[in-house]
């Protein structure tokens, strides 16, 4: 049995050297969607370069048209597995930042928790991986693998940089096996090994009317109302029953295995007590399928904001030159994003009411993966985990996407380990986001395990 009880005592008296660290990462507005944030993402990509540096990995920004790429890596340890470690540095916008208890930018403890914007998507969970290796340098063990780190900055908008020089990266990013946590344990002091994730086609649907804003009385039952013609579009693009109306839509999706729905029906799980944390009075979804099946493993299809029309204090009697949604679907593996969005064309083509003309634009997408459950990797993530945590993980998918994981997957044929370790409260996309500092210390701790495990016996 391997003993790291070297590494556990560098642990555990570096615990505030940590905290400190990640408090300098949080502090900085990385922010992917506002361009007047350019310098303080490559000030957060300088600072992953110069902690990389200080471990005496060698490390270099990569540039693209847009945010830079981190990459790092340990020495090359022939005959042995290369690890990729993928993370991100960007951050969700803020807004509304009324909502925020303390500014989002300064990182504050309470009760347990850490808050600030990126503690858990992905400053913290992906600074565990840099953390863990730390100690495998300060306390001279020898790497039984090549470890690799590709930090990028623009997860948050959809890798389109990423994607763009992954072609170019062949070479440098090759590996057996990458690794990623930026997703959630099961629930608090039960971790999990997530091993599948919902891909993404998100758009945004303008529906145009006159050539101006109109008044109501003055036009209104001559014109076609764009908002009317909106709702009427998006409410028929989803049945009563839960399922997508697009034609063709359930085609590639397969059905789900009977050992798996066995698996997930046995998870401590309560309609009752998620809905409860949610703040809903009950839940909803397609029919036939648990609360489980329909986040982890079907596809959906969502509104997550309305454009257009008079939004200010008191009435305003208009009817609108224009409205607009951003919507998008999850998809399961096997349904492709660029197909989705032709079946959503041909449905708006076929469902518009006269008088209007409809514009749909692609915004991002990106397809789901599914990961072999008994591969060695799989073994190793498991038991690196229990004794991280002390508690053996369960196996789950996520409904979550992260949409550059397929290309990465298809671009490098490796396998992928998803181990998250983040709650499903900790608001990683809303205001007040926080991170566990336990489970930051706990990933760190498995981490540390997981070198030595992926290495094999």
């Amino acid at each position: 049995m391997t003993d790291f009880s070297a590494i556990d005592r560098y642990l555990q008296e570096n615990r505030q050297s940590h905290l400190d660290q990640l408090c300098q990462l949080l502090r900085i507005p990385s922010v992917s969607a506002d361009p007047q944030r350019a310098g303080e993402m490559q000030r957060a990509a300088q600072w992953l370069v110069d902690r990389f540096g200080e471990m005496g990995l060698t490390a270099e920004l990569i540039p693209g048209a847009g945010p830079s790429l981190v990459y790092a890596s340990t020495p090359p340890l022939p005959g042995a597995p290369v690890v990729l470690v993928y993370g991100h540095y960007d951050v969700q916008p803020c807004d509304p930042l009324e909502l925020w208890i303390t500014p989002p930018f300064e990182p504050q403890l309470r009760d347990g928790n850490i808050y600030a914007r990126g503690a858990t998507d992905d400053k913290g969970q992906m600074l565990t991986h840099l953390q863990s290796l730390a100690a495998w340098m300060a306390t001279g063990r020898k790497l039984p693998l090549q470890v690799k780190f590709l930090i990028e900055g623009q997860e948050e908008q959809g890798s389109e940089v990423l994607e763009q020089a992954l072609p170019g990266l062949h070479e440098k990013l090759a590996c057996d096996v990458l690794v990623i946590s930026d997703n959630s344990q099961f629930a608090p002091g039960q971790p999990a090994i997530t091993y599948g994730l919902r891909g993404i086609a998100y758009f945004e649907l303008r529906v145009h009317g006159p050539k101006a804003d109109l008044h109501s009385g003055s036009f209104g039952g001559a014109v076609t109302n764009p908002a009317l013609a909106l709702a009427r579009i998006l409410a028929e693009i989803q049945g009563t029953d839960g399922r997508v109306q697009l034609p063709g839509f359930y085609e590639a999706v397969k059905p789900l295995a009977d050992d798996e729905r066995a698996m997930w029906r046995s998870l401590p799980f309560s309609d009752e007590r998620f809905a409860q944390q949610l703040g809903v009075p009950t839940l909803t979804g397609e029919a036939g399928y648990s609360t489980l099946e329909r986040r982890w493993a079907r596809p959906t299809f969502d509104v997550h904001g309305l454009l257009g029309g008079y939004q200010g204090e008191g009435g305003k009697t208009i009817i609108p030159a224009w409205a607009g949604a951003k919507l998008s679907f999850r998809l399961v593996p096997d349904q492709d994003p660029k197909v989705v969005g032709e079946q959503l064309r041909a449905f708006i083509a076929d469902h518009t009411p006269p008088g209007v003309r409809v514009e749909v634009i692609d915004l991002h997408g990106g397809a789901g993966v599914v990961v072999d459950l008994h591969s060695p990797f799989m073994q190793g993530a498991i038991q690196a985990v229990e004794e991280g945590f002390g508690r053996k993980p369960v196996l789950i998918r996520e409904g979550g996407s992260i949409p550059i994981v397929a290309q990465m997957v298809q671009a490098l044929g490796c396998d992928v380990l998803l181990m998250g370790w983040g709650l499903d409260d900790d608001g990683a996309h809303s205001p007040n986001e926080k991170f566990c500092l336990e489970d930051y210390y706990r990933g760190i701790r498995a981490s540390s395990r997981l070198w030595q495990y992926l290495a094999g016996p």
